[in-house]
């Protein structure tokens, strides 16, 4: 499951993370990745596929935020470019699966 890899990335990467955002970045980081997997498992333990696509919604804020606070951690130099443009770039591919699987329940209701 991509979104799990991610998250453990994630979590990876932001234990080199300053300690003063211990509470801060790093804390809002890896909440809004563990959000991403944990609503899609949510909204498949929901009934019908209109309460599906409302919390494969929520997993697609959740990811919007998450590739902003990877943007505001390389910025800071928290994480290497190059670390960043692959974190990025498996956060943009579950964007993409969520987005066409939110299109499929639509054209399906």
């Amino acid at each position: 499951m991509l979104t799990a890899t991610l998250t453990l990335a994630v979590y990876q990467a932001t234990s080199t993370f300053p300690t003063t955002e211990l509470y801060g970045l790093t804390s809002q980081t890896r909440r809004s990745c563990a959000s991403i997997p944990a609503n899609i498992a949510e909204g498949c333990g929901r009934s019908g596929d209109a309460e599906l696509c409302r919390f494969l919604q929520i997993a697609m804020g959740s990811a919007c935020e998450l590739e902003y606070h990877l943007l505001l951690a390389r910025d800071l130099n928290f994480i290497k470019a190059s670390e960043y443009e692959s974190l990025v770039e498996n956060v943009v591919e579950v964007k993409r699966m969520l987005a066409s699987f939110i299109k499929k329940l639509r054209a399906d209701s």
